[in-house]
């Protein structure tokens, strides 16, 4: 017996558990016993590692799962040479009895599921994606200090008897004046009050200017066609376009409006065993920040049909496609909204329902090799037309046109009447 190197064409395969001060390493090579070993997770260890596996001979495949670390492992191990992908956590197969858990083990079975082929990789988003989607988390996380500011504030005046009773909403222009009338006696209590007025000031100074880079980052010749395309849409403006894009960087990664419906946990659950089926709640899997940009968009949709003043600038020299599959999806989403509202169905179903069907219609608009008609949507000649018809039934209809039988239903209507003769 003697020694032979690893023959060419074997594959090493390696899995990592990342976290902010350590990496646990797993290695199953092609010949010998597996490896374990824990580096520290700084760029110089990380090189240390990569030369480590080029040594193998072979090819190199590494993964590790998605988390707090983001995508600079995997950015440092590809500029070494050594292949890398990144796991998505909640899609890695689980055994139910397992009850021990080490960093160690989580490494080898990263390695070993990444042998089997049953694990699922995320798309990880360039530099310039990955900042510009950090730049929409940011003002999403001061809009939500913001809200938190505000009902500080709110509370405190509750406990002191300022209760604002008007029809206005709060923070309205009405509400502020207000706020501006408002005087203690205590001295403490001004001190307070006027220190919550503050910290509101400056987060809405701070969201403004936020979302004044939006607006400069919509500009780019990466995003310029794309945030135009989606502002035709009803509800949607720059804010809720850029977060769209930001987040999903690359509407071409999905092949179908259900495959992006079901990363974006729209979706229903579904469990079904033997002859019993049971669908529940939405998966909530995928990005929950479209998914709540969805939801706001979805809610105008409960309006009858129109087009503002506002939405007829937005629309101004786009192509002719994406208007006309926006004028379609606002024809048949506010119908369905009406219907099932009708059906006495709950409101916060509804608008997931309508959020589930825009999630098709943005993928039609934002694929360039698609035809309008595949997805039904007629021309802004023909949806003029369309509410003109309608025009006299608004009484009844609330402005919306009823919509004709599908070839579907003909169909089915003509095989009863076979079937009777």
């Amino acid at each position: 017996m003697r020694e032979e190197p690893v023959m060419e064409g074997s594959i090493t395969w390696v899995g990592i558990d990342a976290h902010k001060k350590t990496l646990a390493v797993a290695v199953l090579g092609a010949a010998g016993r597996p490896e374990e070993f824990t580096i520290d997770n700084d760029e110089r260890s990380i090189r240390k590692l990569a030369r480590r596996l080029n040594r193998s001979g072979g090819e190199v495949r590494c993964c590790y799962e998605a988390g707090t670390c983001g995508y600079a492992l995997q950015r440092r191990l590809e500029n070494e040479g050594v292949v890398c992908e990144v796991i998505a956590p909640s899609l890695i197969p689980r055994k139910p009895g397992e009850r021990i858990k080490t960093d160690r083990r989580d490494a080898m079975k990263l390695a070993e599921l990444q042998r089997a082929g049953v694990l699922t990789s995320v798309s990880p988003p360039t530099l310039e994606q990955e900042a510009l989607r950090d730049l929409c988390r940011c003002r999403e996380d001061a809009r939500a200090d913001l809200g938190r500011c505000r009902h500080r504030l709110v509370k405190m005046l509750v406990r002191r008897g300022w209760v604002f009773n008007s029809t206005s909403r709060l923070w309205s222009e009405r509400h502020r004046r207000w706020l501006e009338a408002i005087v203690f006696d205590n001295e403490t209590d001004r001190v307070v009050y006027d220190d919550y007025r503050a910290a509101i000031d400056q987060l809405e100074r701070r969201l403004r200017a936020l979302e004044r880079e939006l607006e400069k980052a919509a500009q780019l010749p990466l995003y310029r066609a794309h945030v135009a395309w989606l502002r035709c849409f009803r509800g949607v403006d720059t804010t809720i376009a850029m977060i769209f894009l930001a987040e999903l960087h690359g509407i071409e990664r999905f092949a179908s409006p259900r495959e992006l419906a079901a990363y974006l946990g729209l979706v229903p659950s579904l469990h079904a065993s033997g002859d019993s089926a049971r669908r529940g709640a939405i998966t909530k899997t995928g990005n929950g920040h479209i998914r709540r940009v969805l939801v706001q968009a979805a809610w105008q949709y409960f309006k009858r049909v129109g087009r503002s003043q506002a939405l007829a600038v937005r629309r101004e020299g786009q192509p002719e496609r994406v208007i006309a599959i926006a004028d379609e999806a606002q024809r048949r989403l506010t119908t369905r909204a009406r219907r099932l509202l009708e059906r006495r169905k709950h409101a916060n179903k509804v608008v997931i329902a309508i959020a589930r069907e825009l999630v098709g219609f943005f993928w039609a608009a934002l694929r360039d090799d698609r035809e309008p008609v595949r997805h039904g949507a007629r021309t802004s000649a023909q949806f003029e037309g369309a509410k003109a018809i309608a025009a006299p039934h608004s009484a009844t209809n609330s402005g919306v046109r009823k919509v004709s039988r599908t070839a579907v239903g003909q169909r089915r209507e003509a095989r009863k009447e076979k079937r009777a003769k």
